[in-house]
């Protein structure tokens, strides 16, 4: 498990694992937080996109498809209940691996999306399928989830634009098919004031599932986690908890 996921806080004795799915232009380290945070409680496993880091001379994933099926083929067996976490972009992918797994007939424990209206709505504001540098800059600037003074540095802008760009390009190709409502409870959080994301469009992830729905709206813009990490971290915690037991 060393290429396509990161395990930041090791926890063998964990009931649960929760397997996470980083923003667009993310990396496995937005959620290192998160993961001391919930770690304990379940083992937090991270994926960590192509094309960055340590990963920096690879070629970027194509297709969100793409990256589910690596994901899967990388993570290790293991007879403990599976949860999904995905921000953002990493919501409609944790989303995706959610509806194969059900497929497979090994449906995850509870799906936890953020930051993403529900699949079946039309994307709101959708970016060229090849953005410009400037197009990227002012969405960046927009999301305000980047010290502006890095947003002036040529140096950071030249690693962080490409793969931002990809993975745009990667959303603008995805089109969410058709498919059987998921039975395992969906957790939604969101931002009160995020440019992208409305708080009812957030709702219409209730339509994904025939299980519980919970919706979570906290005080923010697109990249609220950071100012919740506590409160989000004890929704992970309480929900998967509950998923155990009712197994």
């Amino acid at each position: 498990m060393d290429n396509w996921i990161r395990r930041f806080h090791a926890a063998p004795g964990a009931r649960m694992r929760l397997l996470c799915f980083p923003h667009a232009g993310g990396t496995a380290g937005s959620y290192h937080a998160l993961s001391a945070s919930v770690g304990g409680a379940v083992e937090p496993l991270i994926v960590q996109y192509p094309g960055r880091l340590d990963r920096f001379a690879e070629p970027f994933a194509e297709r969100l498809d793409d990256v589910v099926d690596a994901v899967l083929d990388e993570l290790e067996p293991d007879d403990r209940p599976l949860a999904l976490f995905g921000h953002s972009m990493g919501a409609l992918l944790a989303f995706a691996t959610a509806r194969r797994l059900a497929a497979e007939g090994q449906a995850p424990a509870v799906l936890f999306v953020s930051g993403r209206e529900g699949p079946s709505l039309p994307v709101r504001t959708r970016l060229p399928q090849s953005p410009s540098d400037d197009e990227l800059l002012a969405e960046l600037r927009l999301l305000s989830g980047t010290a502006a003074e890095l947003l002036d540095s040529p140096e950071f802008l030249q690693l962080a634009l490409p793969p931002l760009r990809a993975d745009y390009r990667m959303l603008a190709a995805y089109a969410c098919p058709p498919g059987s409502p998921l039975g395992c409870p969906v957790v939604a959080l969101t931002g009160d004031s995020d440019p992208r994301v409305s708080v009812e469009g957030v709702g219409a992830w209730e339509r994904e599932t025939d299980g519980p729905f919970t919706r979570h709206v906290l005080s923010g813009g697109h990249f609220f986690l950071d100012d919740h990490r506590a409160y989000v971290a004890d929704v992970i915690t309480s929900a998967c908890v509950s998923a155990v037991s009712a197994v």
